[in-house]
């Protein structure tokens, strides 16, 4: 059963698109004007690998965005796993459009795609441990939005959204602030509303972040027989978030320590693209307007 993901916010998803059509278009579509105007036509979209769907909203934008006509038929549920060789939608619309606005779409269809498919790996390989998957601020510039839902549409979570809606206090701050306990301190007068994490590099910064009543402590690095000790120094005083460099490889023995979250900031930044195709399947002059 496909997990129901909540839809995206339509201003953001409009912007995003209309961001990328501009930087696409430009001053129009040379190649495209050699199509007759009024003809219409249809394309099928195609999976050339498997993946975990993720994206329709960008994608059904970038079409209706240059034609109020255009239609997607969709033949898949956002978040749902496809085959090598499955039919996910079919367009219809006026051709010039689905020309101009194909590699638009499909650009964000394959990367979310490809986000929400290496998240479902990350996932599936803790099936059956509380812990959870959590994404990281390493995304594509001017994508934060999207690649966050598509790690909810893969069935992860997401870390802040931004620098506004959470603490982190990293090595940099700690040094900056004059501390653990200084810039907690601060945190928690300045923003006692926000959830304040800290990230510790050793079992000492772990006794100092929880002495100064960190909410969240991210160890950073650690091995597995410090995540061990880690967890048992802490003893559900605050919550735990693994990072640093975990593959699928080691994931489920990190997760296996008892810590909270595992953070992997490689679901939105070392993402392959998923191969899609969107092929006009034919075209017709009868019935334009």
């Amino acid at each position: 059963m496909t997990k129901l993901v909540a839809p995206p916010d339509p201003v953001i998803v409009a912007r995003d698109v209309a961001r990328a059509l501009e930087e696409d278009l430009g001053s129009g579509d040379v190649t495209g004007a050699l199509i007759p105007e009024a003809r219409r036509a249809t394309g099928v979209l195609t999976a050339k690998e498997a993946g975990v769907l993720a994206g329709r909203d960008w994608f059904d934008r970038a079409f209706v965005a240059l034609d109020a006509t255009a239609r997607v038929d969709w033949h898949i549920d956002e978040g749902a796993r496809f085959e090598a060789g499955a039919r996910l939608a079919v367009v219809s619309g006026h051709a010039r459009t689905l020309l101009a606005a194909e590699r638009t779409a499909l650009n964000f269809l394959q990367t979310l795609s490809a986000t929400a498919t290496a998240t479902a790996a990350a996932v599936a390989t803790l099936a059956g441990l509380p812990t959870r998957v959590l994404d990281t601020r390493k995304t594509l510039p001017g994508l934060r939005y999207a690649q966050k839902y598509a790690v909810r549409a893969g069935g992860g979570h997401n870390h802040r959204i931004g620098l506004y809606d959470q603490y982190l206090v990293k090595e940099n701050h700690i040094a900056a602030a004059g501390g653990i306990a200084a810039a907690c301190a601060a945190a928690r007068v300045a923003r006692p509303d926000l959830l304040l994490e800290v990230e510790v590099e050793s079992l000492d910064e772990l006794d100092e972040a929880l002495a100064a009543g960190a909410d969240r402590i991210m160890l950073d690095e650690f091995d597995l027989e410090a995540m061990c000790e880690a967890v048992r120094r802490t003893a559900g005083r605050a919550e735990l978030e693994a990072s640093g460099g975990i593959g699928l490889e080691r994931l489920r023995a990190v997760a296996e320590t008892g810590v909270d979250y595992v953070s992997i900031g490689g679901l939105t930044k070392h993402v392959q693209a998923i191969d899609l195709s969107l092929r006009i399947l034919g075209a017709s002059d009868r019935g334009a307007a």
